[in-house]
């Protein structure tokens, strides 16, 4: 007797999807705060576009130089505005080092063993992207492509380990700046501006922000963990205060519009952190604290809880490797020629709509860069990364994940 088998067809695979995600949604603990998580997806997603957006590798005479549409178009600095979203990283940061250094201490872990795994999870994917750089850079020497070329694209490829660094930093400082008021780090970017710029001191002094910069938010998010922050009183502080500076800074101190540093521009408030960023940041802050109560309801849907799992289980892959994918489909392009909003100057909208047609584009390549190089997030031992749920086996984006930590431990974060 003949027996037919239905095909599983797309139905079958969206229910498959769905049982997954359900599987994800109860396993999560109650008391985890799902908006925390949303938050560094969100993060993610605005630090890996900015960077499309704004970064134009142009072809000139065979070489390539970098060049951004916020120079000859300076009326597009709102984009730099939603997108150039660390604050958010640092603030998330410090809210899960304060609480992870405390959970730890209540177990008995070591402050070693405690910052020892947590580097681990962020350098541990750094090899893969190092060691691809420096065979790519040999083979185009050997080629023959010019050194200022080979440099452009190493320098930006490499660009996302500035934030590795600091953000290490300041992981290994966690015991001190969760005591530290963030008024504390605000007042030495405060001073160093005034010095660097109100009484001609020397530039390379502004150095210093790059860390006291970033403990702004990193010590908001330790205030988190204390429930300081709680209530929406904090959040429209932040946010209305640090805009209300930030424009003053712009309009009236003469500080760059644009949050991202602009090619030929004589002051980048990014490289290193101005003040002006830094207060900018302070209101990318309480725009994040004030979203806590919506993200957590969203958060309740299984589905979208699956996709920002998911996002945080690759996150150092995405951030290390989204450069690679834009100058990866960059150099192929060139076998075609010179191609709009590609390889062209980002002069005019006509370039804007066409570096907008890109983006699926880099967001396909950047998913090969994730397939092949997602493992590097692992143990040493081969595993995937844990996860905050409880001991078993949880289905995430089609695969099996081996959980091995207790369920109040967090979950691998950039």
């Amino acid at each position: 007797m003949r027996v037919s088998v239905p095909a599983r067809g797309a139905t079958g695979r969206r229910r498959s999807v769905l049982l997954r995600a359900a599987r994800l949604d109860a396993v999560t603990p109650d008391d985890r705060d799902r908006a925390v998580d949303a938050l560094r997806a969100i993060g993610i997603l605005g630090v890996v576009l900015g960077h499309w957006l704004v970064t134009a590798l142009v072809s000139d005479s065979g070489r390539l130089h970098t060049a951004s549409p916020l120079g000859s178009m300076p009326w597009l600095a709102p984009i730099s505005w939603v997108f150039q979203t660390l604050a958010v990283f640092f603030l998330v940061g410090g809210q899960v080092a304060a609480r992870g250094l405390g959970s730890a201490r209540a177990r008995g872990v070591p402050y070693r063993r405690w910052l020892g795994r947590r580097l681990a999870r962020l350098f541990r994917p750094v090899g893969a992207v190092l060691g691809l750089w420096a065979v790519a850079s040999a083979g185009l020497l050997l080629s023959g492509t010019d050194l200022g070329t080979v440099r452009t694209l190493v320098k930006l490829a490499l660009s996302p380990l500035w934030f590795l660094l600091v953000f290490a930093a300041l992981t290994a400082a966690t015991p001190l700046l969760a005591r530290v008021h963030p008024l504390w780090p605000l007042a030495v970017v405060l001073h160093v501006d005034l010095v660097r710029f109100g009484l001609g001191g020397p530039q390379w002094l502004g150095w210093v922000n790059l860390v006291a910069g970033w403990a702004v938010p990193f010590t908001l998010g330790a205030a988190w963990t204390r429930g300081e922050l709680e209530g929406r009183r904090a959040g429209w502080l932040l946010l209305g205060g640090g805009a209300a500076v930030t424009a003053l800074l712009v309009v009236c101190a003469g500080y760059p519009a644009s949050m991202v540093g602009v090619p030929g521009a004589p002051v980048s408030n990014l490289n290193p952190p101005t003040l002006a960023a830094v207060t900018f940041g302070l209101a990318q802050c309480g725009a994040a604290l004030l979203l806590r109560e919506r993200l957590r309801r969203g958060m309740r849907g299984p589905v979208a809880w699956a996709v920002v799992v998911g996002a945080n289980l690759s996150a150092m892959t995405v951030f290390l490797w989204h450069q690679t994918a834009l100058m990866a489909t960059t150099a192929t392009g060139l076998l075609l020629g010179p191609l709009p909003g590609l390889h062209t100057a980002p002069e005019g909208l006509g370039w804007v709509v066409a570096r907008l047609a890109w983006l699926p584009v880099f967001a396909l390549v950047l998913a090969v860069c994730w397939a092949a190089f997602r493992f590097r997030e692992w143990d040493s031992g081969g595993r995937r990364p844990a996860t905050p749920f409880p001991a078993r086996a949880i289905p995430v984006a089609g695969s099996v994940v081996d959980v091995h930590r207790p369920a109040k431990e967090e979950v691998p974060h950039v």
